[in-house]
Order: C-alpha cells, then structure tokens, then sequence
C-alpha cells in the first residue's frame, strides 16, 4: 500500500478543473458583461439625474424621493397588483384543470396538448395582433360570438371598465407551458395511490385533494415562482395593444411606466430606480413563496 501523503494527489485534480473552467467560462465572461455589469451599473444610475446624452449627475436619494411622491408611480404599482392577483391565480387554475384533463383518456388527447401548447410558440407581436382583431368592439370575434348568443359585448380595449379584464383574460391564452410541467407531474404520480384512495373510497375530488394536488406540489410551486416573475414584468402584448395603458391608464402595468420613463422621457436614472423597486418586489415575493413552500409543498422522500 503506498503511503504518500494524501495532499500530494491534489496537483493532479488541477488539470482537470481548468478544463472544466474553460469550458464555462465564455458563459461565466458573457454572465459577467451581459447581466451582473449592467445590474452593478443600473444600480449606480439609480442614485443619479441622467439622460443618455450628458455624463450622470450624482444626486442621492433624491430619485427615491421622487419616486414616494410620484402618484403615476403608485397607480401602476396598484394596477400590477391587482394584475397579478387576479391573473396568476386564474392562470395556475386554467392549466392545472387542463393538465387534469389531458390526463385522463380523453379522446384526441395528443391533439389537445398540442392545440393548447401551441400558443406559447406564437411571437408575442402576432399573439398581440391577433388578440386586437379578436377584442375589436365591432367585428372582432370575441364580440361576434356574444351576439350570436343574444350578448351585446363591450367595446373591450376602449372601455376603461373593461381593458383590465381584457388583459387578465388574454393572460390564460399562454398557460401552454405550465400545462406540459402539470401533466409531467401527474404522469409521476405512483397509480397505487390513487388505488389505494379508490379502495378507501375516495371520490374522485378527494382524490384530487389528498393524492393528486399534494404530489404534483412542486409542479405547481414552480409554475407559481415563474408566474410571479411573469405577471409582474409584463409589457410586450399590452404596450402594443394599448400603449399608454388604454383609456384613463386602466391597464397601465409597471414595465410600460419603466420603459416610457426612459425612452421616452430620457430619465434613464429614474428608471433604473423604478427597475429596482420592481426587483425587490419580485424577489420578496418570491421568498415568501419558497417560505410558504416550507408547509404546503411536499418532497417525496424527505422528512419522511
């Protein structure tokens, strides 16, 4: 047996690891210059008066100040909220019933999950096309259905009372990819459960409660943390549907207000200011969602 010393086998692990950071690093310099140089710099910017053409001007916590008394700030802050409340939850239930039933031997089913898929394929310029032909007051297609039914539909992007729900509706048209990561779960969950359930006599809904929603539980957390993301920087369908927010700013989300502030209006450092307010929103949000995993999600195979 030999009895060189252990430390003298760690040269030889060298090699190996430089290749390794090699091959990582185009991705380690692109993450460097592409995003963590352009967070270090945004936050910088945010304590300062800049408008892209003349060097930024240091200025505090006066941005912040601004921010507090800006009441177009809490409007959309406002809006988003009330955006993402109603328009996750909506979302998470869609999918989840869908993924439900394409589980099941429901005829056509291949058909179904690429027909629901599909969607989250179309570019988001088409998707907001198509949906203003669809909303359109007088012959969009939503509003020729209602008529057919004897509804008078409401002119759904020009009536203020109505582009919110307009928004929260056009939300469901993209649940395609949460579907494929619910059905990836349910096809997961071990039948001897719901035999199990079935001999104990559970009714279907019981089974859904206590066998199916508890083991496709990190499904569902995961499709939550990626909503909450989404739901909050929405921007590209309704800034091209309704730039400005529509009528009376009913549907004027946080990014528009972001992206109007410094684009349009060249404060590039009230911007950067509005962008981390957003972060720190989603990223307290997110928190408390992996806090209230603690409890409601359940691991298969950990703590028993």
């Amino acid at each position: 047996m030999s009895t060189r010393p252990r430390d003298n086998l760690l040269p030889r692990r060298w090699p190996a690891a430089a290749v390794g950071l090699a091959w990582i690093s185009p991705w380690v310099v692109g993450f460097a210059a592409f995003t963590l140089l352009p967070v270090a710099v945004s936050g910088y910017l945010s304590f300062c008066q800049f408008d892209g053409l003349r060097p930024p001007l240091f200025t505090g916590l006066d941005n912040l100040r601004t921010l507090a008394a800006d009441p177009l700030f809490w409007k959309v802050l406002a809006t988003t909220s009330v955006y993402a409340a109603i328009a996750l939850p909506l979302g998470t239930l869609v999918a989840l019933a869908l993924a439900v039933l394409l589980n099941t031997s429901v005829p056509g089913r291949t058909v179904w999950r690429a027909i629901i898929f599909v969607p989250t394929l179309v570019p988001l310029v088409a998707t907001a096309m198509i949906w203003l032909w669809m909303f359109n007051g007088q012959y969009g297609v939503l509003n020729v259905v209602l008529r057919r039914i004897g509804i008078e539909g409401p002119n759904w992007l020009t009536d203020p009372h109505w582009t919110m729900p307009s928004m929260v509706l056009l939300s469901v048209w993209s649940v395609g990819n949460a579907v494929v990561v619910y059905l990836a779960g349910l096809q997961d969950v071990p039948r001897s459960l719901y035999e199990a359930a079935h001999v104990d006599g559970a009714s279907p809904w019981q089974r859904l409660r206590h066998v199916t929603l508890p083991m496709i539980s990190p499904s569902i957390f995961f499709n939550v943390v990626i909503g909450i993301i989404f739901v909050w920087q929405v921007f590209a369908v309704p800034q091209i549907m309704i730039p400005g927010g529509g009528p009376e700013r009913s549907a004027y989300f946080y990014t528009m207000y972001l992206y109007d502030t410094a684009f349009r209006s060249l404060r590039f450092g009230y911007a950067c200011t509005l962008s981390w307010v957003q972060l720190l929103i989603i990223v307290a949000l997110t928190a408390l969602a992996f806090r209230l995993s603690r409890r409601l999600v359940h691991y298969r195979g950990v703590g028993g």
